[in-house]
């Protein structure tokens, strides 16, 4: 499986699933660009995988985007391999999520994983190889309440993958969609941290709820999705296209 001298962008690098698939795309030989939004993040991330390269960009914001695959590209070339793993997400009732809640889970969801893929696809298409792998959720194949927002992007990233997948079918690239149930991250901590406060519950047991939505009864781990997204970009998962693969311990079918 290895992917010696092949530049792989991950967005969202800074930690995270982010930061173990940069792991694992390093130890396959790639040469690494982490893109995430904090620079000193984004810096202190890439400082654990030698040789990787850190640029600091907004997602959602189309010129921060061509900015910083150029700077990418300056420094490795072209990438043939994108991760978009930037994620944002906040909880409310729909009836109290605010306009600005609902445009900030699509612009960094959804927005962001279009404005990157059309920023990394024209090269993979010239030279006839890419990967192109969008980290979802079960909350793209499935409804949890008090997250619409978030939900209905996650959706969105999952219907993209399954239309840009057909379109790029013939050229080499494929394009396909992980959908991780709940994983220790520290993004699962901020909703630990909010269902503590609403409830009154101890970490542990908000933690242990979120457990029991996985058949397995326990959280996921970073490094599983991890796997998940570096076979996907590999040679050999060259027939895997369209696909929004669950890695959620059977939560999902």
């Amino acid at each position: 499986m290895s992917l010696a001298g092949v530049h792989a962008v991950v967005t969202g690098g800074s930690g995270g699933i982010g930061l173990e698939v940069a792991r694992r795309l390093d130890a396959q030989g790639c040469s690494v660009t982490l893109i995430a939004r904090g620079r000193e993040r984004c810096e202190a991330a890439a400082a654990w995988i030698p040789g990787a390269y850190a640029v600091a960009a907004d997602v959602s914001d189309e010129r921060a985007v061509a900015e910083a695959f150029a700077a990418a590209k300056e420094r490795y070339g072209d990438p043939a391999i994108l991760v978009n793993n930037a994620g944002y997400a906040a909880s409310a009732p729909l009836l109290k999520t605010s306009l600005a809640a609902w445009e900030a889970a699509l612009a960094v969801n959804l927005t962001g994983a279009f404005l990157c893929s059309k920023a990394a696809l024209p090269w993979m298409l010239e030279c006839g190889f890419g990967r192109i792998v969008n980290v979802a959720s079960t909350a793209g194949l499935k409804g949890y309440p008090y997250v619409s927002a978030y939900v209905a992007a996650k959706h969105g990233l999952v219907g993209l993958t399954r239309a840009l997948a057909l379109e790029v079918a013939a050229r080499g690239v494929t394009v396909n969609a992980v959908c991780p149930g709940f994983t220790d991250t520290p993004l699962l901590d901020r909703s630990v941290e909010v269902i503590v406060g609403k409830t009154g519950r101890t970490e542990d047991e908000a933690r242990a709820e979120l457990a029991r939505a996985n058949p397995q009864g326990r959280l996921v781990q970073a490094a599983e999705v991890a796997d998940a997204v570096a076979w996907l970009c590999s040679r050999e998962a060259s027939a895997v296209n369209g696909v929004a693969l669950p890695v959620a311990g059977g939560e999902v079918g």
